[in-house]
């Protein structure tokens, strides 16, 4: 790392830290960039850049099956990211970290397997309100294919889940708890502790979709005692194309294989396979390499800065976002509660969430609007979509008051 960044790691020296993305130092329509879409995904500091560059520019191979120097140097560089992931989550072993290509690929992986080859007829999964379609979708295929039924657990006004609801919903039927750690669409920190237990007293496993919360919130999946737990590299300042599922060693080897081919094998005849051990039985091919292997500098980056660092930040700018934003006439917060991180979603009376997006953009303004893959959450909220900023480590108050002035502006445009 920078020695700017080591430096600004006791102080947070937020202008230090922005030097290490390069993509910070850019215009947007003659407009400083002011990139508040993290949630989607977030920037990528040189270390990241550079250890793709590198893995290209030195030791491009392929990975466990050379015995030549270059093979060997990706295969360490692959097999480090394995272990470091491993800390960053507290697993128990090695063997329980799958990588895939995102949070998604992760949940339908358990999806495929686990949840084809264990739920029945009559079974149940429960998912809450407030999940992404990710989250969503792969459940209600598997439901229809083994005859089980999805069960939802509703959201308040303030946008937290009701557990005295969720509580009703568990049952000796109850199979499978799949739930976001942290809501795209609000940013609400849901109980997840909470729900593994009560699922668990009933038998149930339970998947956390954890996109939003790998950056933000310390990650023990021990400690939660979650059977599963996904998330994606992109989101928490790594590459695109990568992601991790973790499971618990003993579910991970009574599932059945996810794809056949190359690598998640021990032997192939013509009568009979043999697969691999874990954690090489669910990665089958060659495998998204580089990007495998520049999630760890992301990793390491997010470790030196330190997470209670970048949470405090992060609190900052959405506790200042929260009182200028409150101030403007005919804003309404989606997710108006206490337990969030880094998100504010909101809509403004009169003025259609797409059109504020793009006066935003023409000043540099970089937010998400729309559904924010979350139709059924905004049906329940009733509106068509919401305008959602995120925010990271290396956003400022200046920013922060940038958008709300921007905002201000394109109010009085649109109405």
């Amino acid at each position: 790392m920078e020695t700017a960044t080591i430096n600004a790691i006791h102080t947070y020296d937020v202008a230090a830290i922005r030097k290490d993305f390069p993509i910070l130092n850019r215009e947007v329509k003659g407009h400083p960039l002011v990139y508040f879409d993290n949630a989607a995904t977030s920037q990528k500091p040189q270390s990241v850049i550079d250890a793709l560059v590198h893995y290209y520019s030195f030791n491009n191979a392929n990975v466990h099956r050379g015995i030549h120097s270059l093979a060997e140097e990706a295969t360490a560089d692959f097999e480090a990211t394995r272990d470091a992931v491993k800390d960053f989550i507290n697993a128990a072993s090695r063997e329980e970290i799958i990588y895939t290509r995102g949070t998604t690929e992760g949940i339908n992986l358990v999806a495929y397997t686990w949840a084809r080859q264990n739920l029945k007829q009559g079974d149940e999964v429960i998912i809450s309100g407030m999940e992404h379609h990710s989250n969503i979708v792969p459940w209600q295929i598997i439901c229809e294919q083994n005859n089980a039924k999805l069960k939802v657990i509703p959201v308040n006004d303030k946008g937290e889940l009701l557990m005295d609801e969720y509580s009703a919903l568990l049952n000796d039927r109850t199979k499978l708890v799949a739930v976001n750690h942290v809501s795209n669409a609000m940013g609400t920190v849901n109980p997840v502790k909470e729900i593994i237990q009560l699922a668990h007293d009933k038998g149930a496993v339970v998947l956390i979709d954890g996109a939003q919360s790998a950056m933000h919130l310390d990650i023990d999946v021990q400690d939660l005692d979650c059977d599963f737990f996904a998330f994606s590299s992109h989101k928490l300042l790594g590459p695109t194309g990568m992601g991790i599922l973790y499971g618990k060693k003993d579910l991970l080897n009574a599932m059945p294989v996810f794809a056949g081919g190359g690598e998640m094998i021990k032997e192939v005849t013509f009568e009979k396979t043999t697969y691999n051990e874990l954690p090489y039985k669910f990665e089958a091919g060659t495998p998204n390499i580089a990007d495998a292997i520049a999630l760890k500098p992301a990793i390491d980056y997010i470790n030196k800065v330190g997470k209670d660092n970048i949470r405090k930040h992060e609190d900052l700018l959405l506790n200042h976002a929260t009182e200028r934003l409150r101030a403007i006439d005919g804003l309404q917060i989606i997710g108006n509660n206490d337990h969030k991180v880094s998100v504010l979603s909101f809509v403004i009376s009169g003025v259609h969430p797409q059109d504020v997006g793009i006066l935003l953009d023409n000043k540099g303004i970089a937010v998400r609007t729309g559904h924010h893959c979350a139709e059924p959450l905004m049906n329940r909220f009733c509106v068509p979509g919401t305008i959602r900023a995120s925010f990271a480590l290396y956003n400022t108050i200046e920013e922060v008051d940038k958008l709300a002035e921007g905002l201000i502006k394109a109010v009085k445009i649109l109405r």
